[in-house]
């Protein structure tokens, strides 16, 4: 089924329900229409850093994001964000990514800095590994800043790798699906985790080695990588 975010009247509807600002200025732009090949669109690989798993409770306190287009990976348009949190960042979450309340005191708030990543996934297809994380954190973010939440196209490398193994009739066990552990499967170098700009261009260079495996003798659609 076709996203309502990725077609072009679907997005005028999302536009005109959205306030000005940043959010309809994302809705403005029309992304890749799903028949299109993977190595002629363009997306953004996306990570987020948090102090948890709840969007409705925790807070962003990294983004990182690496554009892809023509198939590569675009270094050039890559960007790094912390963003100032609300409340404490938890101990139990900070021995993950190493972001301390001293870190984040002179970043500045999430309403400066999500403008910047909208303004960087317009007319983009958004890439993440677990993508339903970073899907739920920026709707989350987007309804409490500007009361609308954000409807994005997303590309999972988690569900495509599941997908593969699946089609390949191998079991996945536990880790086996940890952007790290899926990298390994397709030689890619292993980077150190829980940094949002590294985890995502770790995203941005999984998905290419996915959808190169995915294709035949034509390079996949992006529809056929979004289910």
């Amino acid at each position: 089924m076709r996203p309502l975010s990725a077609s072009p009247l679907g997005r005028r509807w999302l536009a005109w329900r959205a306030p000005p600002g940043p959010l309809r200025n994302y809705y403005d732009h029309h992304v890749a229409i799903l028949s299109t090949p993977y190595d002629r669109a363009h997306l953004l690989a996306i990570d987020l850093e948090t102090t948890g798993l709840d969007p409705e409770t925790d807070e962003i306190l990294s983004i990182g994001y690496v554009p892809i287009a023509g198939g590569r990976v675009h270094l050039a348009g890559a960007a790094y964000h912390l963003v100032h949190p609300l409340g404490q960042v938890p101990d139990e979450t900070a021995v993950i990514h190493g972001l301390l309340d001293g870190a984040l005191a002179e970043a500045p708030p999430l309403a400066e800095v999500l403008p910047r990543l909208l303004a960087a996934m317009a007319g983009r297809v958004a890439v993440a590994h677990h993508a339903r994380i970073e899907r739920q954190f920026l709707s989350a973010a987007c309804r409490r800043l500007y009361g609308r939440p954000l409807a994005a196209p997303f590309i999972c490398t988690l569900a495509l790798e599941r997908r593969a193994l699946i089609l390949e009739g191998r079991k996945s066990g536990d880790g086996d699906l940890r952007l790290g552990s899926t990298r390994a499967r397709y030689g890619l170098p292993r980077y150190r985790a829980h940094n949002a700009l590294t985890d995502a261009l770790a995203a941005a260079e999984l998905f290419l080695a996915q959808a190169a495996h995915a294709s035949g003798t034509k390079p996949a659609r992006l529809g056929s990588l979004m289910g």
